[in-house]
């Protein structure tokens, strides 16, 4: 056998071992509840039984306010962007199969933040800000454009749901329209339909009319 095909078979089965080891990592890191774990060590908030009982950063931001909310949001993120970046860095970027292996690190990520181990796969999130670290690391300029959306509609519609509801609508169009990527394209489609079936008791409440405006609390409130 040739040197170069030795060579490339060391190559796959190294991208298949770290590529499995950082599955398994990052869903053990997606099933870290952040949002809990900061409210209870540096606030006095109960996060399930304060505003919409949710564990994610728009719920931290609306009960614990706004330090507390962009911390569990960059947590959050970096739940599914750090094992991907890591992915990138330890494996070759020439390797065709290497933006699908980067796909399913984020996916184990994104799951485990739906279907937290630790708390018997119940409990888990909405999703969003997990979705957007794998994005941050797969295909930002998409990210980018769901980021937009999302600003637009909260800003018009006072609800963070409805701009994650949107954001999320629209990611796989931005991430065909700039990346051309089936996979990149599927994964976007398969995350949004899992937030959205997450979102679907705040979608009952826009269509009722009687889903709360976002609000930071009031410093009284904390």
């Amino acid at each position: 056998m040739r040197p170069e095909a030795n060579r490339e078979d060391d190559m796959r089965t190294n991208e298949v071992l770290i590529g499995a080891g950082l599955m398994l990592g990052a869903y053990l890191l997606g099933s870290v509840s952040w949002g809990i774990l900061f409210t209870r060590r540096l606030s006095s908030v109960d996060l399930m039984q304060g505003g919409s009982r949710n564990i994610g950063a728009a719920n931290v931001a609306r009960t614990a306010g706004a330090k507390l909310g962009a911390l569990t949001l960059a947590a959050d993120m970096l739940k599914a962007a750090l094992p991907v970046w890591i992915f990138f860095a330890l494996t070759d970027s020439e390797n065709i199969g290497r933006q699908y292996w980067g796909i399913l690190v984020a996916a184990a990520a994104f799951f485990g933040h739906l279907f937290p181990v630790y708390s018997g796969f119940k409990f888990g999130g909405k999703g969003v800000a997990t979705a957007a670290g794998g994005f941050l690391a797969l295909a930002p300029k998409a990210l980018g454009l769901a980021v937009l959306v999302y600003i637009i509609a909260v800003a018009g519609f006072r609800r963070a749901s409805i701009g994650s509801l949107a954001a999320s609508a629209v990611l796989p169009f931005a991430a065909w329209m700039v990346y051309r990527s089936f996979a990149i394209t599927g994964w976007a489609l398969v995350a949004a339909v899992f937030i959205w079936m997450r979102h679907r008791d705040n979608i009952a409440r826009i269509i009722a009319g009687v889903e709360p405006e976002f609000r930071f609390p009031s410093r009284k409130a904390r």
